[in-house]
């Protein structure tokens, strides 16, 4: 049984507001959403695998050590809407008592994430908005380590590309050989992804069917392979996606390639 452990795509909620005078305006409530239940639940749908879902705000609040002993435990990370500050930050920079207290750095997790897949650690990259380069930059993963070790390049500017029709996907003749038995006729559209460049140490298996860009890659790195959706596997772009018959069977495949 593989241990997958899964950071993003939940949400938080606040809300309606009313502004009951000049002065006073009263959130009417608070909701939290975890928009990663349906890959987890794929990745878990053939009883062989384990997911452990957290936000991202989880991630960034993890003490010196946490991140260390996570890569220890488990097989498979899983990034997904996740800007890359959230590896670069630790909320203690901002925390003015300990300023002057003694000099303020720890691990870098960036380092620490390349060096575990060379070791052999599984990794699975998703898109978003904050995902790749992302909405105004807002990702920035191909300013830190993560070029080394993602299956395609990340554009120098705003990567989203968006429609209300959709697009839809199609298998490479690589993507044929691993995604044996794979149907995509009945595949509903997704509304947006991540624009990427592909590199020779990646291998596209699909591509966007109406630009030609990669939709899916994989590269091996050392040991361990990594695997890159430039959309998202959740809402809003995989709203409709969710809800194909063949979702988790698609998951599951994408897992076992780099396993």
């Amino acid at each position: 049984m593989a241990k997958i452990y899964y950071v993003g795509d939940w949400a938080i909620l606040t809300g309606p507001v009313f502004a009951e005078s000049p002065f006073q305006f009263a959130p009417k409530g608070l909701e939290i959403f975890n928009y990663g239940v349906w890959l987890k639940n794929a990745l878990e749908s053939d009883g062989k695998h384990e997911v452990n879902s957290v936000a991202s705000w989880d991630f960034y609040n993890m003490g010196p050590g946490d991140y260390e002993k996570i890569l220890d435990e488990y097989d498979v990370l899983i990034f997904s809407d996740f800007e890359s500050k959230l590896f670069q930050l630790s909320p203690e920079f901002f925390d003015r008592k300990k300023f002057g207290k003694g000099i303020l750095t720890f691990p870098d997790r960036l380092r620490l994430t390349k060096e575990a897949v060379e070791g052999g650690t599984s990794m699975m990259f998703m898109g978003g908005w904050y995902s790749f380069t992302g909405e105004n930059g807002k990702g920035g993963w191909g300013r830190t380590m993560l070029k080394d070790i993602l299956p395609v390049k990340c554009l120098d500017h705003e990567d989203l590309v968006e429609s209300t029709e959709g697009y839809f996907p199609k298998l490479t003749e690589e993507g044929e050989k691993s995604f044996k038995n794979l149907i995509l006729e009945d595949i509903p559209p997704i509304l947006g992804y991540n624009q990427t460049i592909e590199i020779d140490e990646g291998q596209v298996l699909l591509r966007v069917e109406a630009t030609g860009d990669p939709l899916v890659a994989i590269r091996q790195t050392g040991k361990g392979k990594v695997i890159a959706y430039m959309s998202d596997p959740a809402p809003h772009w995989g709203l409709n996606f969710v809800y194909w018959k063949h979702y988790n069977e698609f998951w599951v495949s994408c897992l076992n390639l780099i396993l």
